[in-house]
């Protein structure tokens, strides 16, 4: 079996949403993962996840856990309390592109049982401190509603409101992230509103023409049917001749064949990446098995 990537490195950085969104009824949109030790969680197209460690809430405990996490002595810290709970807030910014960077944010926060919770979000360019401290009090507070949460063994998908059979070989990488070895990948947010939605496949989509260790070969927009709806897709070609990477050693190919679709589905509006390699099996159509389970080429 080879290890896939997703939609270029869409697992490696985190998608990013339309701010200041009403979220009455973000649990039609919300999924999450729990795996044991850290949850984690998509909703409007950012990712984000929880981790509670039995470290107490202290400066020394906190020094340690800020180790792990890569943050150094001189990131800027804020103490919180508008929250309920004390909190630590960092935030750090790092360039991934010629016009874009990736934020996170962390919240060290001491939660009911007095142990520290480090609850962290991801960003492009920008963030929404109002979303954060929403879905911290969400998690903190236990309000996260149980049906949200995926099997961490997939037999089906909840595809935006629709369940997709894919047997036992595919795999999650991430929240609404799924590899099935030689039949492709993708990723997908549910939205409330096409604005969000094209912010996050636009932003995916600019990362992936930051990258280095490749380059895209050809772009063009496409016309799909996603979901049953007619929509326009950009397609790119990406490709790895030539070039010493840890991804083609992988995954035995040389280039990546990647879709970004932003529509309207059931209701909701819905980014997803979808990409396979020139190795993979595919179809008469020309597409990897699992794209076509929620788009096809006119």
């Amino acid at each position: 079996m080879k290890l896939k990537i997703v939609c270029a490195w869409s697992v490696l950085f985190l998608s990013t949403f339309v701010f200041g969104q009403e979220s009455d009824d973000y649990e039609k949109r919300l999924k999450a993962i729990n795996n044991q030790t850290i949850a984690f969680f998509n909703v409007d197209g950012v990712d984000f996840s929880s981790q509670t460690f039995s470290n107490e809430f202290s400066e020394k405990e906190l020094k340690k856990l800020y180790r792990k996490y890569s943050i150094k002595d001189s990131d800027l810290k804020t103490k919180g309390e508008t929250l309920g709970f004390n909190y630590i807030y960092i935030t750090k910014s790092e360039k991934v592109g010629e016009d874009i960077s990736q934020i996170s944010s962390y919240y060290f926060v001491e939660n009911k049982q007095k142990t520290i919770s480090i609850i962290r979000f991801g960003y492009y360019d920008e963030l929404d401190k109002d979303f954060e401290r929403k879905y911290v009090t969400r998690i903190l507070n236990d309000e996260i509603p149980k049906e949200v949460y995926e099997s961490s063994v997939i037999d089906s998908i909840d595809f935006a409101g629709r369940k997709i059979k894919l047997g036992n070989s595919c795999y999650w990488t991430n929240v609404n992230t799924v590899q099935c070895p030689y039949y492709g990948e993708m990723n997908w947010s549910v939205h409330k509103t096409i604005e969000s939605a094209e912010k996050s496949i636009n932003n995916q989509l600019n990362v992936t023409r930051s990258k280095k260790g490749g380059k895209i070969i050809s772009e063009e927009d496409v016309e799909v049917v996603f979901e049953g709806n007619d929509a326009k897709a950009k397609k790119i070609i990406y490709d790895f001749t030539g070039m010493k990477s840890l991804l083609t050693k992988m995954s035995g190919g040389k280039s990546l064949t990647i879709y970004y679709v932003a529509t309207k589905v059931r209701g909701n509006y819905v980014s997803c990446c979808m990409s396979f390699w020139n190795n993979d099996t595919l179809t008469e159509s020309g597409l990897a098995p699992l794209l076509e389970k929620v788009m096809k080429l006119k």
